[in-house]
């Protein structure tokens, strides 16, 4: 009697710790008004494009630079830059569809050419025709696209840690898991704080500039109803650029152009800039040895720096 209650007892035991671990990495949906309620505050605005409420900032007076972010980001990632840029010029930077306080598209089509047309859209409707354009990882392959189909737009480019290249490295484990049935069932009710600390430790040169502040606001905008899902979608597409017309695009390219790039950065390696650097035809790369995919968020000042002495050289 006494086995069958010590069984019993450790039984209970064992599922009470269980259920535990499974509402400690459980997170709902947050609402758009909650995180609007604590990231769209005194120089958000808001534009519909395609049926989805962007959100966006647009900032300073002067020559306009339009930044771009990358994959799991958002217009906070360009918040240093932009106090010290918006003193001398007009800074326009936006949550890309799929992330932030944006969102999915009705669509999921999350492919470069959705992604370069939604940002001809937001561009035609808040009238900004003449511009230096900035893109980091997924906004730098948005970025070097919009260029060679709009170059007459564009003053200056400036790709940092850009996609659109292939790699020989393995995709990082949260693209394999968005990818994986089951698994990518799970991330969207299963999306752990610690999940989202990994993925930065991954992108960051040194984890010790990972605060929790930074760690926090990620994890929210991933939790935004329908960006978990959204992620999924765009896991699926390949964004690889391999063809021979593609890469003649990107040599299409007479744009003066500026390649920043973290020597640490493990998800797109340095290797990746110095082949496009070595295909744009006017082109300059800057490698940054103490930054990883991030450079503008882990290391603003440097790379700011670099940036600022680029867009004033005429």
């Amino acid at each position: 009697m006494t086995k069958n209650r010590n069984i019993k007892y450790y039984f209970y035991t064992v599922l009470v710790i269980l259920m535990l671990f499974i509402s400690s990495i459980f997170y709902a949906d947050i609402s758009v008004d909650d995180l609007k309620k604590e990231y769209a505050k005194e120089h958000s605005k808001f534009i519909e494009i395609d049926g989805m409420q962007v959100h966006y900032r647009d900032e300073g007076k002067g020559f306009p630079i339009v930044l771009v972010h990358g994959t799991a980001s958002s217009l906070h990632t360009w918040n240093d830059w932009t106090k010290q840029l918006t003193k001398n010029y007009r800074v326009i930077r936006m949550d890309l569809p799929a992330f932030g306080i944006t969102g999915p598209n009705k669509n999921a089509d999350y492919s470069i050419k959705a992604y370069t047309n939604f940002l001809h859209q937001f561009l035609e409707e808040i009238k900004v025709d003449k511009f230096h354009l900035a893109g980091n990882s997924l906004g730098g392959n948005i970025a070097w696209n919009y260029t060679a189909e709009h170059p007459e737009k564009i003053e200056k480019l400036i790709l940092i840690d850009a996609s659109g290249l292939p790699t020989n490295k393995e995709q990082p484990a949260i693209f394999k898991m968005a990818k994986t049935p089951v698994l990518n069932s799970l991330f969207l009710y299963v999306t752990p704080k610690f999940f989202i600390k990994k993925n930065m430790k991954e992108v960051y040169g040194n984890e010790s500039k990972i605060t929790d502040e930074l760690i926090t606001r990620y994890h929210k905008m991933a939790l935004r109803v329908g960006n978990r899902q959204a992620f999924i979608d765009r896991a699926k597409i390949d964004f690889k650029l391999g063809t021979k017309s593609n890469l003649e695009k990107l040599k299409s390219i007479q744009t003066p152009t500026l390649l920043i790039w973290g020597a640490k950065d493990t998800w797109i390696p340095l290797d990746n800039g110095k082949r496009m650097d070595k295909a744009l035809p006017n082109s300059k790369l800057v490698v940054l040895e103490n930054s990883g995919h991030v450079p503008m968020e882990e290391n603003p000042e440097e790379s700011l720096a670099i940036l600022e002495e680029f867009i004033r050289i005429r």
